[in-house]
């Protein structure tokens, strides 16, 4: 009977809590490091246990789960379905923790300082990212202008010679084999003779 109990006990020792509510064991240790020492007077560095760090980061998510509970309620109380700062702020006030609320809103407030920072920036990212698609060239797209001027300079050129086939051919019909534009053109200059000509009636 005494060796169930003691596997019981080792069982329960080993895993009380889920491991996605667990919190990340390097930044309980850093947060907890950072404040003993600056707490020490000589400036030594506090060894702290393996267990200590298990009850720190215990009891922090104990306090996280508490904090939620209340900010909850004040959210349903508003009648509202998201839980916002000044929730987790009257939260606090009514766990008899008022002395966090102004470091609490101190750091908030440069959150979102570099919160808006960082969109500004993504915003402007994005305009010049318009501005490039927009006008190449003035944005450093100088070989899209280049092979855009390139192929302008095609399509003139064979407009050039179209235009050059067409001037000889008018020029000199026979030469060039244009016996039968010339006759039409032959018939247009009669039908622009009789339309001139006055009514005898």
């Amino acid at each position: 009977m005494a060796e169930k109990t003691a596997a019981e006990k080792a069982a329960v020792d080993k895993k009380v809590i889920p491991e996605a509510e667990e919190l990340p064991k390097a930044i309980v240790r850093r947060v907890v490091k950072e404040k003993l020492s600056q707490l020490s007077k000589d400036g030594a560095d506090i060894s702290v246990f393996k267990e200590a760090l298990m009850a720190f980061s215990e009891s922090a998510r104990i306090f996280i789960h508490y904090l939620s509970a209340m900010a909850n309620d004040i959210c349903k109380e508003s009648k509202r379905q998201t839980i916002n700062a000044e929730d987790v702020f009257k939260a606090l006030e009514e766990m008899e923790f008022p002395e966090f609320v102004g470091p609490l809103k101190a750091s908030l407030e440069e959150f979102r300082r570099k919160n808006a920072g960082k969109r500004s920036a993504s915003k402007a990212k994005e305009a010049n990212k318009k501005k490039i698609k927009e006008s190449p060239v003035e944005n450093g797209g100088e070989e899209d202008m280049q092979d855009q001027g390139k192929n302008a300079g095609k399509r003139s050129a064979s407009k050039a010679k179209e235009a050059n086939k067409k001037k000889k051919i008018k020029e000199s019909p026979v030469e060039n084999g244009g016996e039968e534009d010339m006759q039409d053109q032959g018939d247009a200059n009669i039908n622009e003779d009789e339309n001139d000509a006055p009514d005898d009636n």
